[in-house]
């Protein structure tokens, strides 16, 4: 018989918590993404702006939900920022190919992405440092990159100078941001190696010959 919960961060997570509101809005949110990514191939983005501006609703609404309803949990606290990583990074993506967002701004989103998945894997691996929740300069760079993409899409939409400039500001500070977040995410990982106790060294009995 398979067991109905797993565990994350040492504690348990029951598959029920998919079925709670915010985590199902959350998943709501993972599904706009192909439409979106449809409607800009196909030159459509009136309404790749409309699903855009939903999904980001949903991610604000999910979170308040929690809170009011009490229904924060473990599998939450993993889907939410899957959830918006997984729109952005696809969004600066395509944006990309089809030349409305430059590709050096693509490349910071996704560099810092990466790289920040890979050192909490390997840090969770070797010296089990996990829970690292987002900074200020995190949420900063997670709105300047919505911003971003929102004046882009408006851009393509409507053509105004106001539009422009706020497409422009957006994208410089999700750049700034990116690089700035980065930083100061491995100041925190210094600052968590020196305050984390060492894993104990193997007795030289459990040592293999």
């Amino acid at each position: 018989m398979q067991q109905s919960s797993a565990t994350l961060e040492g504690r348990p997570v029951k598959l029920s918590q998919l079925l709670t509101f915010p985590n199902q809005l959350t998943l709501l949110r993972m599904m706009f993404l192909p439409f979106i990514v449809i409607r800009l191939l196909d030159g459509h983005y009136s309404w790749a702006l409309i699903l855009f501006v939903l999904a980001g609703f949903s991610d604000g609404l999910d979170g308040l939900l929690a809170r009011t309803l009490k229904q924060q949990t473990v599998l939450g606290q993993y889907l939410d920022p899957i959830a918006d990583k997984l729109l952005l990074s696809t969004m600066f993506l395509v944006l990309s190919i089809l030349h409305k967002i430059g590709w050096k701004f693509t490349v910071v989103v996704f560099s810092r992405d990466i790289s920040i998945l890979a050192a909490s894997a390997v840090l969770y691996a070797i010296a089990g440092l996990r829970d690292f929740r987002p900074s200020i300069f995190g949420k900063a760079n997670t709105f300047a990159q919505i911003a971003a993409v929102f004046f882009v899409l408006l851009l393509e939409v409507h053509n105004a100078p106001w539009i422009a400039m706020g497409r422009r500001f957006f994208l410089r500070a999700t750049f700034t941001f990116t690089i700035i977040s980065a930083v100061h995410y491995v100041l925190l990982v210094g600052q968590r190696l020196r305050t984390h106790p060492s894993p104990a060294p193997p007795s030289s009995s459990n040592v293999p010959i």
